[in-house]
């Protein structure tokens, strides 16, 4: 079956490179949508210079999740799509284990949900399971839906950045619908959504919502002999920055205060609140 990867993107200089690489070689394409990148982002993108990506530089004052994925959606002639955020790095073994999956039974499934994890503070902390609220394949905690069969009748998607979904002809979200054809795939990967994504502040803040993601939080240390997606450890062009730049002391101190009321609130006032709310 042919694969194609959607990546709708703004200001995404410091990971975009390590994200598309690390599905590169397992998807038939990759789309991409820059909706006003003003940082490297663009350049980032077009010196992977490979036959697979089709990059389109989409300007608009507003960002419409929801338009452009559709856009995306009907530009997409494949079997099956996965979604991919500039932000999203995938280890060797998951990205083969979707696709794989896909081509194996493909015509029987409608989605794959898998894992993620979400790194916080720096490339060696990892927020707490707690924080972790999403409710599919009939698990809560960091999970996605990442990889979508395109002929799930009248797909398409609606509402806005953070409250996004998709959904067929009858407006039921894909996740709400047969769970017998919803695969859930032990196939994390990095998320790096809490992290600075441009070292352009600006840029920082011209991303719609951005400033509601780079969180400060001392999260869970990851262990000596954890091991990260193997895209980390490959030979990079200089213009890509290393993805191992560790949490100053501003940053401490400021997420030393704020970490235990973020964990009093998950634990006793956000107990059962689904993502979104």
């Amino acid at each position: 079956m042919k694969i194609i990867a959607h990546v709708l993107l703004k200001n995404e200089e410091n990971f975009v490179w390590y994200s598309i690489m690390s599905v590169i070689n397992y998807v038939d394409r990759i789309i991409i949508y820059d909706t006003g990148s003003d940082d490297k982002t663009i350049n980032i993108i077009k010196k992977i210079n490979d036959k697979k990506i089709i990059l389109r530089e989409i300007k608009s004052d507003k960002f419409y999740e929801d338009k452009l994925r559709q856009q995306m959606l009907d530009e997409t002639t494949s079997d099956w799509f996965i979604v991919l955020d500039a932000d999203e790095i995938w280890w060797d073994d998951s990205i083969k284990l979707v696709t794989d999956t896909i081509q194996k039974d493909g015509e029987k499934l409608e989605s794959i949900v898998v894992p993620t994890i979400n790194m916080v503070g720096d490339m060696f902390h990892a927020q707490e399971r707690e924080a972790g609220r999403y409710n599919l394949a009939g698990r809560i905690g960091h999970y996605a839906t990442r990889a979508i069969n395109r002929k799930i009748i009248g797909l398409h998607g609606q509402g806005e950045h953070g409250v996004f979904m998709w959904a067929d002809e009858n407006e039921t979200k894909i996740e709400d619908r047969d769970q017998k054809k919803i695969k859930y795939l032990d196939a994390p990967y990095i998320h790096t959504t809490h992290l600075k994504r441009s070292d352009k502040l600006e840029g920082e803040k011209a991303v719609y919502k951005r400033a509601k993601k780079l969180k400060y939080e001392i999260g869970i240390e990851t262990s000596k002999d954890f091991f990260y997606p193997e895209v980390f450890f490959r030979e990079r062009p200089e213009f890509v920055k290393s993805p191992w730049e560790r949490m100053s002391t501003v940053y401490k101190l400021k997420s030393a205060v704020v970490t235990p009321l973020k964990k009093f609130r998950r634990r006793y006032l956000m107990k059962g609140v689904p993502h979104g709310y």
